[in-house]
């Protein structure tokens, strides 16, 4: 038997390819709705004032003002210099004094050790190369400090979203899901087995939309992977892909108005470095 040789993406081409898609759309308009989770992760990690926290992937900034309305001393970074535009302004309207900087999740631009507490909900964990950006984490994040995430669950709405898409345009070859970061075992892999204590904790998220036409047309005109998948197929497949995302919405919807409820699953982690 031949052996196969396992395909090795090419990482540089796909991050550009993530940063046009992320950048395209308005990611905003979706990324207030979760604010919450900003605000609970603020809470489990149970910083004191005055920490040195690093927001990683923070796209408009949801963790970035959780942490500054705590007073700990934030920057906050993302490769989409728009989304960073965006908090900027939202920390302006608070009066809130955040760092702001454009950033790569692999290849973070701070000393080893530089935070006491290094975040990122629902952003690094679309990083392509995920082993080198949990790296990142844990360089970056100082020896007692706490890594804290927010990730979307395989099982979870957007992570079906995401199998959903997959089946209209395909990701790049011997690419991983970003669901993985929602996995225990796959953080235990990468942060339990470096000598971190993991805690984590399954929470949902409520999706509440005008109904599911309405949670369409935000995720299809604002949300970036959406909006691109869109774009790419045919009047067919684009009528196809939505049957699929509505099938979807049906089977998991609670509301009994016509609006839309979708309870969706997310880990939030808090490790503690060792």
């Amino acid at each position: 038997m031949n052996a196969v040789t396992p395909t090795t993406p090419d990482y540089a081409a796909i991050k550009g390819k993530q940063n046009a898609a992320w950048a395209s759309g308005d990611y905003a308009k979706v990324g207030t709705t979760l604010q919450i989770v900003g605000e609970n992760l603020a809470e489990s990690m149970d910083l004191a004032p005055g920490a040195r926290v690093l927001d990683v992937a923070a796209g408009n900034g949801n963790a970035t003002l959780a942490f500054a309305r705590r007073w700990c001393a934030v920057t906050s970074t993302d490769y989409v210099a728009s989304l960073l535009e965006r908090g900027r302004l939202r920390a302006e309207a608070e009066a809130l004094d955040v760092t702001f900087q454009v950033a790569d999740a692999e290849q973070l631009p701070f000393d080893d050790g530089a935070y006491d507490g290094v975040v990122s909900t629902f952003g690094v964990m679309f990083a392509p190369d995920q082993k080198k950006a949990a790296g990142e984490l844990r360089r970056v994040c100082a020896s007692g400090g706490r890594i804290g995430l927010a990730n979307w669950t395989p099982d979870s709405l957007v992570g079906q979203l995401f199998r959903t898409i997959g089946r209209y345009v395909p990701p790049p070859a011997g690419l991983n899901s970003p669901a993985q970061w929602g996995d225990r075992q796959w953080l235990d892999a990468h942060f339990a087995e470096q000598g971190d204590i993991v805690e984590s904790v399954t929470r949902q998220f409520i999706f509440r939309y005008q109904s599911p036409s309405h949670f369409i047309d935000v995720f299809r005109t604002f949300y970036g992977p959406v909006h691109k998948a869109f774009l790419a197929l045919d009047d067919d497949g684009k009528k196809d892909l939505e049957a699929d995302i509505r099938e979807l919405i049906a089977a998991h919807d609670t509301a009994t108005d016509g609006s839309m409820r979708v309870p969706s699953d997310y880990l939030e982690v808090v490790i503690t470095r060792s």
